[in-house]
């Protein structure tokens, strides 16, 4: 018989009281701690993780879009590339942990629904604020946030700048010594397709080889928004199967809010130019 592996052995640290750990640098007392059913009910572990999870991954999208606006500003697009892959296959991480949500049946999600009161993803400021830097903006979202006039001022203050994608189009400006209409760049409402616009892609699409740096701009943006659109309609479909046709415990329309949020392009003229090549 051998002994149990002891891992010191070979030079493991084993004892942390006078330094930091593991647990320590991520925080996992507080992380860990803060899942707390409010019922009895199995599948509400299942719903609360599943939902904070999102909302760490949200986080991380917001740092990653932060710092592609910025760079883009400075005009270093190829750096922006790599940050812009990550949010695109960040989406597709939350993309997948639908499929973990839709092992609750309508029965289990019952058994805790009422515990939930009012709350909905519909007010996660998280996603509010990812949606306003990628250019869908509506400033009668902000009533949601109200409550929390931190909150509030920090959706406020995003609309107040331009969004990525205004930042992109003013790389197409500068490159292709064109010019658009001032109302290409409202603040605080939600990007409208613009034909000057789809005609400078166009542009680049029709000559890549000229254009590749713009060209790989383009094409990471329209790959962020396909993740971001695969997301929304598992979103729709997971609820669907679920809920049904009720209402949102928001008081939205529920899957039928959803439905309409599918209609929405965050960068229209880069898929509409595609009928035209």
């Amino acid at each position: 018989m051998t002994d149990a592996y002891d891992p010191a052995s070979e030079g493991a640290k084993m004892s942390f009281a006078k330094d930091m750990s593991y647990g320590d640098y991520l925080g996992m007392d507080g992380i860990l701690g803060s899942a707390q059913p409010l019922s009895t009910a199995h599948d509400e572990m299942l719903f609360i993780v599943q939902h904070q999870t999102s909302e760490l991954w949200m986080r991380l999208i917001l740092h990653e879009l932060a710092a592609a606006r910025t760079l883009l500003v400075e005009g270093k697009p190829d750096q922006v590339f790599k940050m812009l892959t990550r949010v695109a296959r960040i989406f597709e991480q939350l993309n997948n942990a639908w499929d973990v949500l839709r092992t609750m049946t309508p029965s289990d999600y019952t058994t805790f629904r009422e515990d939930l009161g009012a709350s909905s993803g519909f007010q996660s400021h998280q996603y509010r604020l990812i949606e306003f830097v990628l250019g869908n903006r509506n400033r009668a979202m902000l009533k949601v946030h109200e409550h929390r006039p931190a909150l509030h001022h920090m959706l406020e203050q995003e609309l107040s700048q331009p969004s990525l994608y205004h930042v992109a189009l003013r790389v197409l400006e500068g490159e292709l010594n064109c010019a658009f209409a001032p109302e290409t760049y409202r603040l605080d409402q939600p990007h409208a397709p613009c034909d000057d616009v789809m005609a400078a892609w166009t542009k680049v699409y029709q000559d890549p080889a000229r254009y590749w740096t713009l060209y790989e701009l383009a094409e990471k943006l329209v790959d962020l928004e396909d993740y971001f659109r695969r997301w929304r309609f598992n979103h729709v479909t997971t609820v669907e199967r679920i809920i049904g046709f009720k209402r949102g415990t928001g008081g939205t329309s529920g899957v039928k809010y959803l439905r309409k949020m599918l209609e929405v392009e965050l960068f229209p003229e880069l898929w509409h130019l595609r009928g035209g090549l």
